[in-house]
């Protein structure tokens, strides 16, 4: 690659995108990193994963599979490499392990927590099902593999809906994401499904940052304005959001808009940056809230784990753990269909 190509896919990337501008003084410092990781990954038999919340040089640079957690883990049974380096968080490494056992999975950021994933674990999920025999535990896909072991079925943000409908139980406990849960709710109200849902207290610190007032500023600047919210946004905002998916839900529905479209993107910045690439023609207007765990991916730690996989975060799972999270997973599966 070379610095101008690099320069054409990140100039398009707007400061209120990602708290980042890309001239060809920065691409030029850059370029050498990302040819050494392309050349490593290579050497090494090794495929690197990066979700849409990390930043442009790495989804631009070096990544061969970008999307959100769940089409990453499903591109992760498709690789022919041994060895999958995962630009996410910690969690996002154990869904692609507990479905690619065989691989060799590989974290490269320092910060590779989560503020959702990290509010509940197995244990807590174990005491609260003495406290509830009769519900189905169903947990979101951003949780750890503890949790998936100890829950019925998974989730994702663009299925939950079909599935907790779909699911014949009529009591669910849904963990861990409290204002995901009340979309649920909501929407098991507006579709006229009685379950009965209890949620647990959870919630991903970016999210639930965004609030009405932000969406119905924007509006009154913007009259032909189209607010894309993710589900796990509190239910105020996404009551006024024209369309409430996850983020590949998100950028499907963005894929249909026209060309001079204006959008409010609620959701990490990060998806926000790589849509500049992807659509320059349109406006995406609104300020950045950035994952601090997902921004902690860099070029420099990726080369480091390249260069020196011994000391890199290699994902190890107990193996009754693992099986016993496939079976949440391949309940998803059932129910998705």
């Amino acid at each position: 690659m070379t610095a101008e190509e690099l320069y054409n896919r990140l100039k398009s990337v707007k400061p209120g995108a990602a708290l980042c501008t890309y001239t060809m003084e920065k691409v030029e410092k850059m370029l050498p990193l990302i040819n050494e990781i392309n050349e490593l990954k290579k050497q090494q038999d090794t495929v690197i994963l990066a979700h849409s919340y990390c930043a442009p040089e790495i989804l631009l640079g070096v990544a061969d599979f970008t999307g959100d957690s769940f089409k990453l883990s499903k591109d992760a049974t498709t690789v022919q490499q041994k060895t999958i380096l995962f630009s996410a968080v910690r969690f996002m490494g154990e869904t692609a392990k507990i479905l690619n056992p065989q691989k060799d999975v590989i974290i490269p950021g320092p910060l590779t927590g989560c503020s959702l994933a990290d509010s509940i674990t197995g244990k807590d999920v174990e005491e609260l099902r003495k406290q509830n025999p009769d519900y189905t535990f169903v947990c979101y896909i951003n949780t750890t593999a503890d949790v998936k072991a100890a829950c019925d079925v998974c989730v994702t943000s663009g299925n939950v809906m079909h599935i907790v409908e779909t699911i014949p139980s009529d009591k669910i406990f849904f963990v861990p994401d409290a204002l995901m849960g009340q979309n649920i709710i909501d929407e098991m109200k507006r579709r006229g499904v009685k379950k009965d849902i209890k949620l647990y207290n959870g919630c991903c610190y970016v999210h639930e940052n965004y609030d009405p007032d932000l969406i119905q500023f924007f509006r009154s600047q913007n009259p032909n304005l189209k607010v894309i919210s993710h589900p796990e946004c509190n239910p105020s905002v996404a009551m006024l959001s024209d369309y409430v998916g996850s983020t590949g839900q998100m950028v499907s529905y963005i894929n249909q808009q026209p060309k001079d479209s204006c959008i409010l993107l609620l959701t990490e910045c990060g998806l926000n940056a790589r849509m500049h690439y992807e659509h320059p023609d349109m406006n995406f207007i609104g300020s950045c809230c950035m994952c601090k765990y997902m921004k902690s991916n860099s070029l420099e730690n990726i080369l480091e784990a390249l260069r020196h996989p011994e000391k890199a975060e290699h994902i190890s799972l107990d193996e009754d753990v693992r099986v016993k999270a496939k079976k949440c997973i391949d309940a998803m599966f059932k129910y998705a269909e």
